[in-house]
């Protein structure tokens, strides 16, 4: 931002590029991705063209070398869209981020090029069946065999599982403590990878979900990302950057909802007069637009703060996740509730907002989990 207040020329730009694209990729299309759990790839290559695959990885790196201000302008814009699909490019930047950030350069050389174009997607593995808020507890281990390391666990709640091409896995090399954990790149293919089945969720069905299974997966050394007893630590610094997209993807379904819901009290009439021109109407649209700026500005700071590495960015980037994912999803109810029976409906889009953005309170870190960095920070 030029200040505090306002948005710099590049950034509205940034903006008004992926609004475009969304508008002709995304909109007219999520819908129908969604009743038929269609997984848009044939979308990636044109967001790569776009240089969105890539949007913090740097010059260096064939991205673009923006900040986490930039990144959140794009997610926002194409969640307006499609939150999936916005969620979808975010968990990819981040993996392509990493892979910049702390790979070697050889692995670099040999997959940074197809993930800034997206033309190989990235997906990145924390969660297990056993370890989810206590991500540190993990129990797939790395065991060191010559040249190589061999892989064995599996990966709960994988984005893109597979579908996408390569897979940042966190395992223990080490002791019990988050200081045995290091983060390995594995390439769909690999001998002893598999997948589980599709998941059945309530929402995001644009965007596939189903376990790693790693079996002996012979992973060579050169693939490991940083340093041994370096994983949990990146993986941490990836979230941070995770958590600001994914709350700014709750407030671009946000945004969708409000602006669907002012459109349709205007048009709904109810006892001689349009629903718009009811006061508990209005003060429900004045709440709405209020709690979404309130989040959005919360946001932007926190942005910032990462971007320029400011020590208490892990605070707020987690406070401003907490505030849009709860905001959002709270603004996403009650526009439905002001489509009335309408909103229940899949020939309007809010009930597929409202499916889509509940998640969002779960993933990148639950709420919960968020309230308890905040509070290890300020009690530090």
């Amino acid at each position: 931002m030029s200040d505090a207040f306002h948005l710099s020329d590049d950034q509205l730009a940034i903006a008004d590029i992926a609004r475009g694209f969304t508008a002709q990729a995304i909109t007219p299309h999520a819908a129908q991705w969604d009743r038929d759990h269609h997984y848009p790839s044939d979308v990636w290559k044109a967001a790569g063209e776009l240089g969105l695959g890539a949007i913090y990885v740097s010059p260096e790196g064939g991205g673009s070398g923006l900040g986490r201000l930039e990144a959140a302008l794009v997610m926002e814009a194409m969640a307006y869209g499609c939150p999936a699909t916005s969620a979808f490019i975010s968990i990819h930047n981040m993996a392509a981020w990493m892979v910049d950030s702390f790979a070697s350069d050889a692995l670099k050389a040999s997959w940074l090029p197809r993930l800034v174009t997206m033309e190989a997607i990235g997906s990145y593995c924390l969660t297990e069946p056993g370890s989810g808020s206590d991500a540190a507890a993990l129990r797939t281990t790395a065991r060191r065999d010559g040249d190589d390391y061999i892989l064995n666990g599996t990966k709960q709640f994988i984005s893109g599982a597979g579908y996408n091409d390569l897979y940042l896995v966190m395992a223990r090399t080490g002791d019990e403590t988050a200081r045995g954990i290091s983060c390995f790149a594995v390439e769909k293919g690999m001998a002893g990878l598999s997948f589980g089945k599709p998941e059945e969720k309530l929402g995001w069905n644009a965007s596939p979900t189903a376990q790693v299974i790693l079996d002996d997966v012979r992973v060579p050394a050169s693939h490991l990302v940083g340093g041994e007893g370096q994983g949990f630590r990146i993986a941490m610094a990836g979230l941070d950057g995770g958590r600001l997209n994914i709350g700014a993807c709750s407030l671009g379904g946000a945004q969708r909802c409000l602006d669907e819901a002012l459109t349709y009290v205007k048009e709904r009439r109810q006892f001689g007069k349009a629903i718009a021109d009811f006061q508990n109407t209005q003060f429900t649209l004045a709440d709405m637009a209020t709690d979404l700026e309130a989040a959005r500005a919360l946001l932007y700071v926190a942005a910032a703060k990462v971007t320029a590495g400011a020590p208490d960015k892990t605070r707020f980037a987690a406070m401003a996740k907490r505030l849009a994912s709860d905001n959002g999803s709270t603004i996403v109810d009650k526009a439905l509730q002001l489509f009335g029976g309408y909103g229940y409906l899949r020939d309007y889009p809010v009930e597929r907002f409202w499916r889509d953005l509940r998640v969002h309170r779960i993933l990148e870190g639950t709420n919960e989990v968020m309230r308890m960095i905040i509070a290890r920070d300020l009690l530090a």
